[in-house]
């Protein structure tokens, strides 16, 4: 079994890496030559933490296995660690055995960019120049980097409910040249392309805020209960994620579905649009929504391409397993 630290990844996964293996599995999701198992996540009634496994299997790829891990609140304050803790496992498709493991942290942050800027290089409008970004921690600053790369945009605008934390997103401006600003919600009608990437329970996002032809990614809804934009937003706009079933279970789309406002045949799939199956944006005046819920085949694709990376570079430690 090949093990590849955490502390390597950095220097393994590059954005453009964690790109093509995410388009790449996508892709394979929307021609069902890859799969998602169901998601685990529960409490553990234990220091708040929360705990799941989000597994897959990817025929295309021969990519088998599970990420293991959660969200330890106490971490930083407490042990000087982050607090979203993972660890990826891969199996041999042909025989069940172990045949990787992968620190998961760093790559559940690219991973997540990597989606959303999937999404913004399908479904955004060419002309896009300015970029909104709701939230500003720590994943906020890879969902950024990421966007940047996609369309030659010349401004950043951000809110953030502690408008303390701005500065994050400011600095990532600051080194791709770009002027930053500070704004309110109402704001982000400037915005071509949104992003937003919180942990809210309650929108902060309406439908008012958002002009037409934008382009919105909410990257932060993933469990039950989460929610960022309010319903009416994505009844106005044309629906992508990158699985429907989490989408309407745990995903931005749950509330639309729950009080009636939007079917599960309202969502598409954007593996669709990069297979060429679904036209993806049909107008500029088009308002597009990615529902990026994060699923258990970003994990495996991006590790897999570690574990390529780290036997090449020969970095990877192999254990008799």
């Amino acid at each position: 079994m090949i093990i590849v630290p955490e502390r390597e990844i950095a220097d393994l996964m590059t954005r453009d890496a964690a790109f093509d293996a995410v388009e790449q599995v996508f892709a394979a999701m929307a021609s069902r030559d890859a799969y998602n198992f169901p998601v685990v996540r529960e409490a553990i009634g234990h220091v708040d933490a929360l705990y799941g496994f989000k597994g897959g299997f990817d025929r295309a790829g021969m990519t088998l296995g599970l990420k293991a891990g959660g969200y330890w609140p106490n971490n930083l304050d407490q042990h000087k660690i982050i607090n979203h803790q993972s660890t990826v496992f891969l199996f041999d498709p042909d025989t069940g055995k172990a045949s990787a493991m992968v620190g998961g942290n760093l790559l559940t942050a690219l991973r997540t960019a990597a989606a959303s800027s999937v999404a913004i290089k399908h479904l955004a409008r060419k002309d896009a120049k300015v970029i909104g970004m709701i939230g500003a921690g720590h994943q906020a600053t890879f969902q950024l980097r990421a966007a940047l790369e996609q369309r030659d945009f010349e401004k950043v605008i951000g809110w953030n409910f502690h408008p303390e934390m701005l500065p994050n997103i400011e600095k990532v401006a600051t080194e791709a040249g770009l002027p930053f600003e500070a704004v309110e919600l109402d704001g982000m009608t400037e915005a071509d392309v949104i992003i937003s990437i919180t942990s809210a329970f309650a929108p902060s996002l309406m439908a008012d805020h958002v002009a037409p032809g934008t382009h919105i990614a909410c990257m932060g809804t993933d469990t039950r209960g989460k929610q960022e934009v309010e319903t009416a937003l994505l009844t106005r706009a044309t629906v992508f994620t990158d699985e429907i079933a989490q989408s309407i279970s745990i995903g931005e789309a749950q509330h639309a579905i729950a009080d009636g406002s939007l079917t599960e045949q309202d969502i598409n799939e954007i593996g669709a649009v990069i297979n060429g199956t679904h036209p993806g944006r049909r107008a500029a005046e088009e308002i597009t929504l990615f529902d990026g819920t994060g699923v258990g085949l970003q994990d495996l694709a991006v590790a897999s391409a570690v574990v390529k990376l780290a036997v090449e570079k020969g970095i990877a430690i192999e254990v008799d397993f």
